[in-house]
C-alpha cells in the first residue's frame, strides 16, 4: 500500500492543476445539485416495529381522523382571577376560534367542553392538533399559532405553549465556525507557519462542503433526518482536518531532511498516508455500524457520515499533495516566532522519558482516575427532549410548569390507549374492562372516556399518569398497562396498544439503549482485526480498545454527573438537568471510537515505523512520541466540540493515547508487538509504517553499483 500510494502522491503533485480541476468539478456540480435538487428534512424519531409505532399506523389505517401522526401543541391560558367568568369564557373562546384558522390546524379541544379547567379555576389547557408533522411546520405556520392568541394577551391573560408544534427545526449554528476559528489558531501555533496552518483547513472544508453538497442534493429523493447533515459536518470537518495535518506534519519533516518537495509529497503520502487511510477505516466501521442496530434514522445518519469521512481520506491523499504542489518548499520556512526556538529535546520527548521512567506509578494514577470518574455512569437514565427540559425562560417549559402545577405532571405527557376490537364478541364489555383494568393499577391513572372509530373494531382510550412523561414511574406504567393485554385477550379477545408522543419516546429510549452494547461489540471487534492487521501485533490493538472503553465509561460519568445529577452546572452554564438525550451515547461511542482510533493509528504507527527500522522498544517508543505527540494534541484540541465529545476527545488523547499508551508500551517493550509466528504468516502485510517503501526508495540504484564496480 505504501509504495502505491508514494506514487499517487507523486503523481497528484506534479499533475496538481488538473488533479485541483476535478476536485473543483466535482465540488461545482454538487453545490449544483443541492441548490436545485435538495428536498425537506425531518426531525421525526420513530422505529419501525415499536409497539408505539405499530399502534400509530394502525390509527393511520383505521381511524385517520384519530391518528396521532400530526404535531400537536399545547395552549396554556392563566389568570389570578376565576377563568370560567365571563371575560374568561370569551376569551377563552376567541382564542379557540383563533387557533382553529391557524395554518396547518387540523382541530382544537375547547377546554371548557372536555373541562379542561384547573381545579382553582386560574387555567385553562386547549389542545391543538396539526394534519402535518412537526417537522412540516414552518416559522411562519408558528407565527400563526402564537398570532391567534393576542386577543386573550390583550384582554389581560398569560398565554403560554408547549408541544411538538412549537418546537423549532434544529440549525446549524455558529458553532461550527468558531470551531474552525479554533483551528486555525491551533494550527498555526502547531506549525508556525499560516501557509502551513491553512492549507489542512482549505481541504478539510473542500471535503465538508462536498459530503453536505451530496447529502442536501440526496435529502431530495430520501428522507433525512435533520440530524444527518450536523453528523456528517462534525465528523467530516474533524478527521478531515486531522488527515491533512498529519500529511503536511510529515511532509515538512521530510522538506527538513533534505528531500526535493515532489520526493517529500510522495513519501509523506506513503507513511502517513498509509496511516490515514487505515485511520479513516475505523472510522467508517464505526459509523457504518449503526445501520445494523435496527434504528433507521440512527443508519442513515451514519451512512452520511461515513461517506464524508471517505471523501475526507480521498481528499487527503490526491488534492493536499496536489495543493502541497503548488505550495512546494515554502511549507519548510516562513515560521511565525510563536515561541522561544525549541531544544533538541521537545515537550512531547520529555513526558515521553518520564512516563517510560515512572510507568507503574503513571499507570496506576491514570487508571484509578478514570474509575473514580466513570463512576455516575451507573446511574445513567436514558431519555427524549421535552418541554420538561427546556430553558427555565423559554414559553414550552412555562407551559409545562404552570400544567404541573395545575393539573399535575402527568397532564404534559398523556398516554394514548388503541384497544382493538375486531376479535371481541361483546366490544363494549371488553372496552369496559381494559378502562377498568388501567385504572385499577397501583399508579391510579385517570383514563378518559372512550372514542370509537366509525366502525366500532378500534377505540381510544386517554391515559393521564400522575407522573411526568420522563419520570421512571410512567415507565413503569406503560409497562404495566401492555402487561395487561394478555389477560384482556384471554378474557374478551379484544387487544390494546400503548401510543403517544410519551410513549413512542420510551419506546425509542429503550430500543437505543438496548442497541447500545451489539453495537459496541461490533465497532471494537472489527476494528481489534483491522489494528491487528495494521501493527502486527495482538498487545497494541487490544491495548487500543481497553484504551477506548475506558475514555467512554469515564465521559458517560463526567456527562451524567453534569447533566444528569447538576454537578457545576452555574460554570458550565447549563440551565435544565434531567435524563441523557437517549441517542447521545450511541452516537457519542461511534464519534469518539473513530477519533481514538485515529490517535491510536497516528501515534503508535510511528513508533512501529521506528522499531522495524531497529530502534530498540523504548528508544523507538519515544521517538515515536515524539513525532506523533503533537499531532495528536492539536487534533485533540480542534475537535472538542460539545462538552460530551470534548471530554471524552481530551481523556481519550491526553490521559489514554498520552500517557496510559507509552507507560503500557514501556512497560511491555518487545512484547507488545508479539504475534504469534502462524498469525504472521496468514496475515497479508499491508506494509502501513512505510519498510518496504523505505528500502526501496533508499537503496542504491544499480547502476550507481556498477559504475562504482568499475
Amino acid at each position: 500500500m505504501a509504495s502505491f500510494l508514494y506514487r499517487l502522491g507523486r503523481f497528484s503533485f506534479r499533475r496538481r492543476a488538473l488533479v485541483t480541476a476535478v476536485w473543483a468539478a466535482v465540488l461545482v456540480a454538487l453545490g449544483a445539485g443541492a441548490l436545485t435538487l435538495s428536498g425537506q428534512l425531518s426531525n421525526s424519531v420513530t422505529i419501525p416495529g415499536t409497539e408505539s409505532q405499530k399502534a400509530i399506523d394502525q390509527l393511520a389505517d383505521r381511524f385517520p381522523e384519530a391518528a396521532a401522526g400530526g404535531a400537536t401543541g399545547r395552549v396554556v391560558i392563566s389568570t389570578p382571577g376565576d377563568i370560567t367568568d365571563a371575560n374568561g369564557r370569551a376569551a377563552i373562546a376567541g382564542l379557540v376560534k383563533g387557533l382553529k384558522d391557524a395554518p396547518k390546524v387540523a382541530g382544537v379541544v375547547d377546554p371548557l367542553q372536555v373541562q379542561a379547567i384547573s381545579p382553582d379555576k386560574h387555567v385553562a389547557l386547549a389542545q391543538v392538533s396539526y394534519r402535518v408533522p412537526g417537522f412540516e411546520l414552518t416559522d411562519a405556520d408558528r407565527d400563526g399559532l402564537m398570532a391567534a392568541t393576542d386577543s386573550a394577551k390583550a384582554a389581560g391573560y398569560t398565554v403560554e405553549f408547549g408541544g411538538d408544534a412549537v418546537q423549532a427545526m434544529p440549525a446549524t449554528n455558529a458553532t461550527e465556525g468558531l470551531g474552525v476559528a479554533v483551528a486555525a489558531v491551533v494550527l498555526i501555533i502547531t506549525f508556525g507557519s499560516l501557509l502551513a496552518a491553512g492549507i489542512p483547513l482549505l481541504t478539510a472544508l473542500i471535503g465538508v462542503g462536498i459530503g453536505m453538497a451530496g447529502i442536501t442534493t440526496a435529502s431530495g429523493f430520501l428522507e433525512l433526518n435533520t440530524n444527518t447533515p450536523v453528523l456528517a459536518l462534525m465528523i467530516g470537518l474533524a478527521v478531515g482536518i486531522d488527515y491533512a495535518l498529519f500529511i503536511v506534519s510529515r511532509y515538512r519533516h521530510e522538506l527538513t531532511v533534505g528531500r526535493d518537495p515532489e520526493e517529500a509529497a510522495g513519501r509523506a503520502t506513503g507513511t502517513a498516508g498509509s496511516a490515514v487511510v487505515f485511520a479513516g477505516l475505523t472510522v467508517i466501521i464505526a459509523l457504518a455500524g449503526l445501520t445494523v442496530v435496527g434504528i433507521p434514522f440512527l443508519g442513515e445518519m451514519g451512512i452520511a457520515a461515513a461517506i464524508t469521512v471517505a471523501i475526507a481520506v480521498v481528499i487527503a491523499l490526491t488534492l493536499l499533495p496536489a495543493v502541497l504542489g503548488f505550495a512546494g518548499a515554502k511549507l519548510a520556512g516562513g515560521k511565525i516566532r510563536l515561541r522561544r526556538k525549541e531544544s533538541t529535546t521537545t515537550h512531547g520527548e520529555r513526558w515521553a522519558k518520564f512516563v517510560a521512567r515512572h510507568r507503574i506509578p503513571v499507570l496506576i494514577a491514570a487508571i484509578a482516575g478514570l474509575a473514580i470518574v466513570a463512576v455516575p455512569a451507573a446511574s445513567m437514565q436514558l431519555g427524549l427532549p421535552n418541554d420538561s427540559t427546556a430553558a427555565p425562560d423559554t414559553t414550552q417549559r412555562k407551559a409545562y410548569d404552570t400544567v404541573a402545577r395545575s393539573f399535575g405532571e402527568g397532564a404534559n405527557g398523556p398516554l394514548v390507549i388503541v384497544v382493538d376490537l375486531s376479535g371481541s364478541t361483546d366490544r363494549q364489555a371488553a372496552l369496559q374492562q381494559a378502562a377498568a383494568g388501567i385504572g385499577g393499577l397501583p399508579e391510579r391513572p385517570i383514563v378518559t372516556p372512550p372514542k370509537t372509530n366509525r366502525a366500532g373494531d378500534l377505540a381510544l382510550l386517554t391515559v393521564i399518569p400522575k407522573s411526568g412523561p420522563s419520570s421512571t414511574a410512567t415507565e413503569d406504567l406503560v409497562s404495566d398497562i401492555r402487561g395487561l393485554n394478555a389477560k384482556l385477550g384471554s378474557a374478551t379477545g379484544a387487544s390494546l396498544a400503548v401510543t403517544g408522543q410519551t410513549a413512542a419516546n420510551i419506546d425509542v429510549s429503550e430500543k437505543l439503549a438496548d442497541a447500545m452494547l451489539p453495537y459496541l461489540a461490533l465497532i471494537v471487534g472489527l476494528a481489534f482485526l483491522l489494528l491487528m492487521l495494521v501493527f502486527r501485533s495482538i498487545v497494541v490493538p487490544l491495548k487500543a480498545t481497553l484504551g477506548f472503553l475506558g475514555s467512554v465509561v469515564a465521559t458517560f460519568g463526567a456527562v451524567v454527573a453534569v447533566f444528569q445529577w447538576g454537578w457545576l452546572t452555574d460554570l458550565l452554564g447549563v440551565k435544565t438537568t434531567g435524563p441523557i438525550m437517549s441517542m447521545l451515547p450511541i452516537l457519542l461511542i461511534g464519534v469518539l471510537f473513530g477519533l481514538a482510533m485515529d490517535y491510536q493509528v497516528f501515534l503508535v504507527t510511528r513508533m512501529r515505523e521506528e522499531y522495524v527500522h531497529g530502534a530498540d522498544p523504548q528508544q523507538a517508543m519515544v521517538t515515536g512520541f515524539r513525532h506523533g505527540s503533537r499531532v495528536v494534541v492539536a487534533a485533540a484540541l480542534i475537535q472538542s466540540i460539545g462538552f460530551a465529545l470534548a471530554f471524552g476527545v481530551l481523556v481519550d488523547a491526553f490521559v489514554i493515547r498520552m500517557t496510559i499508551v507509552p507507560a503500557l508500551m514501556s512497560l511491555l517493550g518487545r512484547g507488545a508487538w508479539w504475534l504469534p509466528k502462524w498469525l504472521d504468516r496468514v496475515l497479508p502485510d499491508v506494509d502501513v509504517e512505510g519498510e518496504k517503501l523505505a528500502k526501496q526508495l533508499d537503496a542504491p540504484d544499480e547502476r550507481e553499483l556498477v559504475d562504482a564496480s568499475k
